[in-house]
């Protein structure tokens, strides 16, 4: 469709060497975008690369920690050279930190703040310099379900970073879209990589835990971005900016107390019967 179509177009993606940095550039490229992969895991996204161009779109592979606003202005640099625009950053990579909150370091604080916030808006300003230059562009943030809800089990530094991420989209969007420059952010349930793979394996429980809040009945995969990468790079959203958009399997939704259907609740008439 027209409507969804990226040709001409370049993304720059973060995170691109697996996950739900990999997924979206995927889908960026078959719907025509060229794209800028970005991970410090460099022979991943070379990897990711290399099944693009096997598509037939362009694509260039970049180390980048993007924790680091130095590297991240040599990234856009490269960006630069390699295509002479930006039309779509997929602001995706950033580590957090598990540490209850009595014995979380603060020199871990601030390695986490500066990962999945400073270096987020590092992105964010590069991009956007060049798109306000432009004149249109749209940025698509990576959040959590911690960016609006507590999680606990030692989230607590990945919680904080996550509702900055929300509220600097959000800031980021009142200032930048009446220059043509849109800024959401899509905010996940329990989306399966090898960390969360490995933390399930781990412990027994974890699964169904996560599963009791999902009414859906099953975790995330990265693929269930792709649609909405595809949406908010193209001109189909041209009027959505500011919003805030779960990605959860109806996890946001559900009541703390609630039970999803494929639980098996009994449902009664008000009579009893």
């Amino acid at each position: 469709m027209k409507l969804f179509d990226l040709s001409g177009k370049v993304g720059v993606i973060s995170g691109a060497a697996q996950g739900l940095g990999r997924a979206t550039a995927v889908a960026l490229a078959e719907c025509g975008a060229q794209v800028m992969l970005v991970d410090r895991n460099l022979a991943g996204a070379e990897a990711t690369a290399s099944q693009i161009r096997g598509s037939g779109q362009r694509a260039v592979a970049s180390a980048c920690d993007v924790s680091d606003p130095t590297a991240i202005e040599q990234l856009f640099r490269e960006v630069d050279q390699e295509f002479g625009r930006v039309d779509f950053l997929g602001n995706i990579a950033g580590d957090g930190h598990l540490a209850r909150p009595e014995d979380l370091t603060i020199a871990d604080l601030h390695k986490v703040l500066q990962n999945l916030v400073v270096g987020r808006f590092a992105m964010c300003q590069e991009a956007g310099r060049r798109m306000l230059a432009q004149g249109r562009g749209s940025i698509m943030n990576i959040g959590s379900l911690a960016s609006t809800t507590a999680l606990g089990r030692g989230h607590i530094a990945y919680s904080m970073a996550m509702g900055a991420v929300i509220q600097m989209t959000r800031e980021l969007s009142t200032e930048w879209s009446y220059r043509g420059v849109r800024v959401n952010c899509v905010t996940p349930a329990q989306v399966l990589n090898p960390s969360l793979q490995a933390r399930i394996e781990a412990d027994a429980g974890l699964e169904q835990r996560f599963l009791g809040g999902i009414p859906v009945g099953r975790l995330g995969r990265p693929n269930d971005i792709q649609g909405l990468a595809v949406l908010l790079a193209s001109d189909a959203s041209e009027w959505i900016t500011g919003a805030i958009i779960p990605m959860d399997g109806g996890n946001t939704a559900m009541n703390a107390g609630g039970t999803p259907g494929h639980q098996g609740a009994t449902i009664q008439r008000f009579d009893g019967k």
